[in-house]
């Protein structure tokens, strides 16, 4: 992922007024705050191609403060969210994207805002479904996957032709699923240690809420076996008989628990 190229815009600018320079000998080298600005922001370039981000940022923050007003100081801006991102500065990115948002709500960079929000969410995600086999699953909090559920829901609502919104859209669809799949895990963590009211309602949450996700199918399974358990025999028969109906070649209805079941994002 590059960072948006705002800054182009405000680069074109200047072209245009270097050019009327052309035929009337050196320029003079420009001092002015915005002068300096674009040289920054050049040298920030330069540094953020080689790797070192910090020494970008650092630069940005300069860029921002000279430029200030400017598409320029938005692009620095854009960047230190990005590149704090990319330097595993996760509070910091999102403190820095969202105050582009809250500064800039009609800048031509906003639809790209909204999907870096999102992006930073969604990899620290990625990063806590990485380690699964490390945590409790009841333990595991999916605040990020709802905070970058929420950013791509904007960036698809307002802007439908942005560049970015046909990945938001897959990104969501996973996002969904992952949070499905989470509803299941708690379900069946409840499950097993006997606590099977918690366990009924993380399963209802989930048939609920995600109705067409994969793990659904599990889900109602433990809602069967829970009431079950619970002696609440007309709700069991109910979930039984919507079971059945979805899946009805549904392994948990032979194996159980102990069904080989495919993680919902593996294809292989």
């Amino acid at each position: 992922m590059i960072a948006f190229p705002i800054w182009r815009v405000a680069l074109a600018a200047l072209l245009a007024a270097s050019l009327q320079l052309a035929g009337c000998g050196s320029a003079p080298k420009d001092d002015t705050p915005t002068g300096t600005a674009e040289r920054l922001y050049k040298d920030a370039r330069e540094d953020m191609e080689s790797g070192s981000y910090e020494r970008a940022i650092k630069t940005l923050e300069r860029v921002e403060g000279l430029a200030a007003g400017s598409l320029l100081a938005q692009q620095a801006l854009l960047d230190m969210a990005y590149l704090s991102w990319r330097t595993g500065e996760r509070a910091q990115a999102l403190t820095t994207v969202e105050r582009f948002i809250k500064l800039n709500p009609s800048s031509p960079a906003l639809d790209y805002a909204l999907y870096l929000r999102g992006i930073i969410n969604f990899n620290d995600n990625l990063g806590l479904l990485g380690t699964i086999g490390g945590q409790q699953l009841s333990e595991r909090d999916q605040a990020a996957s709802r905070d970058a559920y929420q950013a791509f829901k904007q960036l698809v609502d307002q802007f439908p032709e942005s560049r970015y919104t046909p990945d938001a859209i897959q990104r969501m669809a996973y996002i969904v699923n992952s949070l499905a799949e989470y509803e299941v895990h708690v379900a069946r963590y409840y499950f097993r240690r006997g606590a099977y009211v918690a366990a009924a309602n993380r399963a209802q949450h989930a048939v609920t809420d995600f109705p067409q996700a994969p793990s659904a199918e599990e889900a109602l399974y433990l809602l069967v076996q829970s009431y079950d358990k619970l002696e609440l025999t007309t709700l069991r028969d109910d979930a039984e008989r919507v079971l059945r109906k979805n899946f009805p070649n549904s392994t948990f209805l032979s194996k159980g628990l102990m069904a080989e079941q495919k993680p919902w994002w593996q294809l292989w």
